[in-house]
């Protein structure tokens, strides 16, 4: 695989100013730019005008979105509060019976009033919460409240944002949920579920990128929300919920074959930017970024303490999607093989990333015995670990940056041992020597 250009700058930038000292700042972070009609001359012709009709699209529906909500209401008429942020509240793994319980309908009714005009959800909703009012807005304040501050996630409408996102599980969370209270409720009592279940996988359908990736946002937000995001699983859970649909899963097998037949085909497109976006240094390669910039796979930065980075915990996400294909390719082999063999290499022992103190929090020290556990972002070029702040520096001791963004933020991680152990599993699976049956003698 040829490395892209746009790949080694990236690898580059965070590198900028690079110290071997221990604490160093090495770096500044930059923000990311975003999908938009004046970039289109960065692709190859032929790609312009499906990328066009994308952008075009996305700004319909964004349209689309506004004004349904705004038809809800009567000339004059105050619009409710917002809806308050909480957690998901929608539970996956209950005793099928749950689900067609009081409790579980209520769940989904509150999650079918929430689903927006295009199709999707926005995050951080109680669903366990009453049902969305008229004219109440899907999606809650931003989570930075104040604009024009510098922050790479500072909104551009603080009243409107994610609305329709991958970010934390929204979309494909209540997809999953809805699915498995349908198939509790075969009479018309589930008919609200499943018609919610066909309007989003259209909009997952909707969301997706000519090349096969997809925006953390839809309808586009603009900045790092534009760019295919792997953080949070968002491309792993959406094409695996697509090829879920696709095989006919039971919580799904009542969407019409031709809408199964897209979603599988969408399933399928998804792995190819996947491949494309694993990083390659000095002709190798190695794991994934959080995000890539959706036009040409290059690392993207997201928050002001994210940076461009190989990213382990996403990587270990992806490398488990992608050993999931039932006929893979030479390509999908070997970008396993690199992903796995680099993890290894850059896994971590006898180190841990615990609290220390109630003054402290939680910094790295030295456990013997304990591990192994990955750094979250690793530097492009060099493979080590690097740490980001609010204030944009780029840093390569994480006890050293604040206190507040070091106790805020998942810096280290277990995740990758499981992508390790069942790639290691498929690999004794095809080692095992073949069982000849032995026919009893007569």
């Amino acid at each position: 695989m040829k490395l892209p250009r746009q790949f080694a700058v990236a690898g580059a930038m965070c590198l900028a100013l690079a110290s071997p000292a221990s604490g160093a700042v090495i770096g500044t972070n930059t923000p990311a730019p975003e999908v938009a009609v004046e970039r289109l001359g960065e692709l190859p012709f032929a790609q312009r005008a499906a990328w066009a009709d994308y952008i075009a699209r996305s700004k319909k529906q964004h349209r689309f979105d506004r004004d349904t909500l705004a038809a809800e209401l009567r000339p004059g008429e105050a619009p409710p509060p917002p809806p308050v942020a909480g957690s998901g509240r929608m539970p996956l793994k209950n005793d099928a019976a749950w689900y067609g319980s009081p409790e579980a309908r209520a769940i989904a009714a509150t999650i079918i009033s929430f689903q927006t005009p295009s199709g999707g959800w926005s995050k951080n909703q109680d669903r366990t919460g009453a049902p969305r009012l008229r004219g109440q807005r899907y999606a809650n304040d931003a989570e930075t409240m104040a604009v024009d501050t510098g922050s790479f996630d500072a909104p551009r409408d603080r009243f409107w944002t994610f609305v329709g996102t991958l970010d934390n599980g929204a979309t494909t969370t209540e997809m999953r949920f809805l699915g498995r209270v349908q198939a509790r409720l075969p009479g018309k009592e589930g008919d609200a579920s499943r018609a919610s279940i066909a309007r989003a996988t259209e909009y997952l359908l909707m969301a997706q990128y000519p090349n096969g990736g997809w925006p953390q946002v839809y309808p586009l937000e603009g900045g790092f929300h534009d760019g295919i995001t792997f953080n949070d699983n968002a491309v792993a859970e959406a094409a695996m919920i697509l090829e879920d649909i696709a095989e006919g899963h039971p919580d799904f097998a009542f969407l019409p074959k031709d809408l199964r037949r897209k979603a599988g085909s969408a399933s399928a497109r998804a792995v190819q930017p996947i491949l494309d976006a694993q990083v390659v240094v000095d002709g190798r390669r190695t794991i994934w970024p959080q995000q890539v910039d959706a036009m040409t796979l290059a690392p993207i930065s997201a928050r002001n303490y994210e940076m461009r980075s190989l990213a382990s915990a996403e990587s270990a996400e992806v490398l488990l999607f992608l050993m999931r294909q039932p006929r893979p390719t030479p390509e999908l082999k070997a970008a396993v093989d690199a992903g796995i063999a680099w993890l290894r290499a850059h896994a971590i022992h006898d180190k841990a990333f615990t609290k220390t103190s109630d003054e402290e929090g939680r910094k790295l020290v030295d456990q013997p015995g304990a591990g192994p556990i990955w750094s979250r972002n690793y530097d492009i070029r060099t493979g080590k670990p690097i740490f980001g702040d609010w204030d944009k520096s780029i840093q390569d001791d994480v006890n050293h940056i604040s206190k507040g963004r070091r106790n805020g933020y998942a810096w280290f991680t277990p995740a990758p041992r499981h992508a390790i152990e069942a790639y290691d599993a498929v690999v004794r699976k095809a080692a095992a020597p073949a069982v000849t049956m032995q026919l009893p003698s007569r």
